[in-house]
């Protein structure tokens, strides 16, 4: 029986979390990458309430607590974006790494092709994964390419890793460059 080893590489992916207000010193919506989180109100005892979409509601009652939630600081600034990391080794479609976090992950069984949108309401959906497309001047190396890309000219693929991607585009070219030559 053989085994397999596979060496993990950490990468952090920044994810923003913002404030927007709605009204001055007392309503806001959280954001996290565009991608509405909830509500936050300011209570009279300087305490906070969020209402999450999912119907959830938490009290805070100091700005430090709030903080440790969102790492926002409402009483500075009312829109400031802060980074929060995300290991990027969860950041796949189907066993295929992708950009960035990825919505309405689906798989497409005809085309073998795990398919993902950068957005939850978002309409361009892109593949997961490393790919070589055939565009008119030659084999190219795409990593996540638009579906429609993938559509409108030749390409193999998906693959997990940059090295698979890279033998299987010097197979390519090699076979391109025998058959004009014959």
């Amino acid at each position: 029986m053989q085994r397999k080893t596979f060496k993990k590489t950490q990468k952090m992916v920044i994810m923003a979390i913002n404030a927007k207000t709605l009204i001055k010193d007392k309503f806001w919506i959280i954001e996290e990458d565009g991608q509405k989180l909830g509500t936050l109100q300011k209570q009279e005892n300087n305490g906070w309430i969020f209402l999450s979409k999912r119907e959830k509601k938490e009290i805070f009652h100091t700005n430090e607590s709030l903080r440790e939630k969102f790492g926002i600081d409402i009483t500075q600034t009312a829109e400031k974006k802060i980074p929060v990391e995300i290991p990027s080794e969860n950041l796949q479609v189907h066993g295929y790494p992708v950009t960035q976090q990825p919505y309405n992950p689906m798989f497409d069984v005809q085309k073998q092709l795990p398919i993902y949108s950068k957005t939850a309401k978002s309409k361009s959906l892109f593949c997961a994964g490393y790919y070589i497309i055939c565009f008119e001047k030659g084999w190219r190396k795409a990593y996540c390419p638009k579906l429609i890309t993938l559509q409108r000219y030749p390409y193999k693929g998906p693959m997990k890793t940059k090295l698979e991607m890279q033998q299987v585009l010097n197979n390519a070219i090699k076979q391109q460059n025998t058959n004009t030559s014959n």
